[in-house]
């Protein structure tokens, strides 16, 4: 097929989402090199997505061309080799076990915390906000660790787990909000150095540890964020921890970027790039993986608001690029931006979701009034 060929194609595919070649609109693709039609015709979206870091497209808005993108479903037409491969080695290599299970904290949250410092906010806390009546990004993420204390009902004195406890600000935050005392643990070096000199003086544990390593007892454990690194051959073993770890009369919560599709979709280019090993659960997957674990007192779903928090997380990022380090070069950044803007555009057209679910080992005597 020639490349005038190619390109009238990707002109009747793009024309079905509203987005037209070199257009007037800011939805509208620019091209660079005409390269681009062949690549993505080869490559799906890992190929789009690395035309666009080696500059051959632009957009004037980002994330918005790719809200029509997928809303159009022009992705799914576009299933190549690469994503075969994605999502046969999700289904069928057990990706997050034994040493593998820090490869994404060495890949992606090692990065610097100089990078996460500028995009993040007042707090290192790198999951949805919760902005129901929260005005900015600081009050989102404020309001969403306050959700998640008020949910599991915590009380001074208490035992609390954080799986996947990423810089420590929950648990920070949980200690001097709510008087308890914690485990956390992580798979990044950085984010346990960090953690562990965010809540010098407060009763908080950090560990550099694999979560299928703990047999303690807790009042609570909470998991923000971590699960999409866990892996669907390891949902079952992560339940059954949590369990061994909670005690009767406890509470867990469990908060999750959540799929509306069947599992194991890894997109290539994400796998690639941006979370190697990861994998996005399907509610399927969850509930099959908790059944005669848990009781699950409530299933809350506020994914809408993950797109105004990478919004605000993209916004920030642009803000400080100056004054970030030169090891984050030209491609870097534009690698940054398009990760950003592509997970804007899925929760923006709702293909994916955020999930808080509460869970008991036997039932809240009498039930469980979930907050809001």
């Amino acid at each position: 097929m020639s490349q005038d060929d190619l390109k009238n194609r990707a002109s009747e595919l793009l024309a079905q989402a509203g987005i037209n070649i070199n257009g007037p609109d800011t939805t509208d693709l620019q091209v660079h090199d005409e390269r681009l039609y062949a690549r993505v015709f080869a490559h799906g979206s890992l190929g789009l997505g690395e035309a666009y870091m080696d500059g051959w497209w632009d957009v004037g808005d980002l994330p918005g061309m790719c809200t029509r993108l997928l809303a159009a479903g022009l992705d799914q037409g576009l299933k190549t080799l690469d994503t075969l491969l994605a999502h046969l080695k999700a289904r069928f290599i057990n990706l997050q076990r034994g040493e593998r299970a820090f490869e994404i904290g060495k890949a992606h949250y090692d990065l610097g915390n100089d990078l996460f410092h500028a995009m993040l906010g007042k707090r290192l806390v790198y999951s949805c906000g919760y902005w129901t009546k929260a005005g900015n990004l600081d009050d989102a993420q404020e309001a969403k660790l306050d959700l998640v204390c008020r949910k599991l009902q915590l009380q001074t004195g208490q035992r609390v787990l954080d799986i996947g406890c990423g810089w420590g600000e929950a648990l920070k935050f949980a200690a001097e909000r709510y008087g308890v005392e914690g485990v956390g643990i992580t798979v990044s070096q950085q984010q346990a150095d960090y953690a562990r000199e965010l809540c010098a003086g407060l009763p908080i544990e950090i560990r550099l540890q694999d979560y299928r390593e703990l047999n303690e007892q807790f009042d609570a454990i909470w998991s923000i964020g971590m699960f999409e690194h866990v892996g669907g051959k390891n949902y079952r073993s992560y339940f059954e921890t949590v369990r061994r770890c909670l005690k009767q009369d406890g509470l867990s919560l469990l908060h999750c970027i959540g799929s509306n599709g069947a599992p194991a979709q890894t997109d290539p280019w994400i796998e690639k790039y941006i979370f190697p090993n990861s994998m996005i659960p399907a509610a399927s997957q969850v509930t099959t993986a908790l059944e005669d674990l848990f009781v699950v007192e409530d299933w809350h779903n506020f994914g809408a608001d993950y797109d105004r928090t990478l919004t605000a997380w993209r916004a920030n990022v642009e803000a400080a690029w100056p004054s970030l380090p030169e090891s984050y070069d030209e491609r870097f950044r534009r690698m940054w931006r398009y990760y950003l803007a592509v997970s804007a555009a899925v929760f923006r057209s709702r293909r994916d979701q955020l999930w808080q679910l509460v869970l008991s080992p036997h039932g809240v005597p009498g039930g469980y009034r979930a907050p809001r």
